[in-house]
């Protein structure tokens, strides 16, 4: 198993929230509030029911069980044991499939290149050493005609009180240090890493949520949270 791209102090800050993964009023609940949203994106630009589906660092399962409930066949990877335990738990609870497994996308990617319809990369990003890396593996795990959807964190003075000073001290609904401001990625940086891969971005999307309200919407400003879709050309 490849583990070059990956801070151990990250893999253990998500094991630490494991057993309260599905929990939708706990520490995790903004990925909850979030999913619904990042599923309708997905379903919105590629045929979820019956492609063959890769979700690249999982954590428990969220969105590698919504998509195995809409027919995809689904393959979900992370490297936090904990995690993935937690995620294999509760399939026994949905009665899903989905295929979870601990390893890096690096080395998924030299066993199953091109044998993937779409790649999803949720969050994920901000959390590596080397987020181009990741970028170029999905890539190659991509089928020609295939895409990529990402989402992750604009490093911009907005981000850091919303992400940051807003979630994490004031409303407390992440535990501290769960992000790093340095690793927030702008999306000309993520726009580049893509080009970089031989991937064509698609679409941006700024995503809104307000933690009082529990709502979630896309929008057009990228200042905090945005989505993208990026397509490898056939």
């Amino acid at each position: 198993m490849n583990t070059s791209n990956v801070n151990p102090v990250e893999v253990a800050k998500f094991e630490r929230l494991a057993s309260r993964w599905w929990d939708a009023d706990g520490e995790s609940r903004p990925l909850h509030d979030l999913n619904p949203l990042r599923f309708a994106y997905i379903a919105g630009r590629v045929a979820v029911k019956g492609a063959r589906s890769l979700d690249v660092g999982c954590g428990g399962g969220l969105l590698s069980e919504a998509l195995a409930r809409a027919g995809a066949t689904v393959t979900g990877i992370d490297l936090a044991p904990a995690v993935l335990d937690v995620a294999r738990l509760h399939l026994l609870e949905s009665a899903l499939h989905v295929d979870y497994r601990e390893t890096s996308v690096e080395a998924l990617a030299a066993e199953m290149a091109g044998q993937f319809d779409f790649i999803t990369c949720m969050e994920m990003l901000e959390h590596v050493p080397d987020p181009a890396s990741v970028i170029r593996a999905c890539a190659d795990l991509l089928k020609p005609g295939g895409r990529l959807f990402l989402s992750t964190l604009n490093r911009t003075p907005k981000s850091f009180l919303a992400a940051i000073v807003g979630a994490e001290h004031v409303l407390r609904l992440l535990p501290r240090g769960t992000h790093h401001y340095a690793q927030f990625i702008k999306p000309s940086e993520l726009a580049a890493d893509l080009r970089r891969a031989g991937l064509v971005l698609e679409d941006l999307r700024g995503i809104g949520y307000n933690p009082l309200t529990r709502k979630a919407w896309l929008g057009d400003s990228v200042a905090v949270n945005y989505l993208a879709c990026a397509l490898k050309p056939a």
